[in-house]
């Protein structure tokens, strides 16, 4: 790549997490369907099974997860370069947000309407978050073992801390795919697999009209 053409790269990393960050009210995991929309269907980056791992990765290491994400998705898209222009990119509208709020905030925190509004936003936040987690289940949930997992995973969240349930779903994948393996069966790890198979059988349920 020239030098001309990595600049813009960098360009476009910084400006598409710039213009996320001050709209996603509520951190990282009401920023997710942004970024697959700009990582994926817009920029044509990454594939959606890619940054569901990214998303996965970033919440099972320390930090948040925005920042984390953004890093990785900049690093895998630009190497290093690519890792600083996301990061800051992601990181100074809501410096810059919260700068300025800390100085208006003495002036502005007993006006009812802005009380107002932040209930309102609080409850914006639930619905988006419940979005991004459909869209990143339907490419996390690709066979029976990883719906198991799901729906036993989520009543165990409120009993266990996040990070021993990552690394407990971690240790069942493992286990559940050396099983499968040695007991011969197909082993599908993402959703390309699922339609590549129902491809295959495309042919044959053709020719059976």
């Amino acid at each position: 790549m020239s030098m001309k053409g990595q600049w813009k790269t960098l360009f476009h990393l910084f400006w598409t997490f710039f213009k996320i960050a001050p709209v996603t009210f509520g951190g990282g995991f009401a920023m997710i369907p942004l970024i697959e929309k700009e990582v994926v269907e817009k920029r044509k980056w990454m594939k959606s099974e890619e940054v569901t791992d990214v998303f996965a990765l970033s919440q099972s290491i320390p930090g948040a997860v925005a920042i984390n994400s953004a890093t990785f998705i900049g690093h895998r898209i630009a190497g290093m370069k690519g890792a600083m222009a996301a990061m800051i990119g992601v990181s100074l509208p809501t410096f810059l947000i919260v700068l300025v709020l800390g100085i208006l905030y003495f002036f502005i925190q007993d006006n009812p309407k802005i009380e107002s509004a932040f209930i309102s936003i609080r409850a914006s936040i639930v619905a988006i978050i419940a979005y991004a987690a459909m869209k990143i289940g339907k490419t996390a949930v690709v066979d029976k073992s990883t719906f198991c997992i799901l729906l036993v995973g989520i009543p165990v969240l409120f009993f266990l801390h996040p990070m021993i349930v990552i690394v407990a779903g971690a240790v069942v994948g493992i286990v559940t795919i050396s099983i499968k393996r040695k007991l011969g069966y197909d082993v599908k790890m993402d959703r390309k697999d699922m339609r590549k198979e129902e491809n295959d059988f495309e042919p044959f349920m053709g020719a059976g009209i």
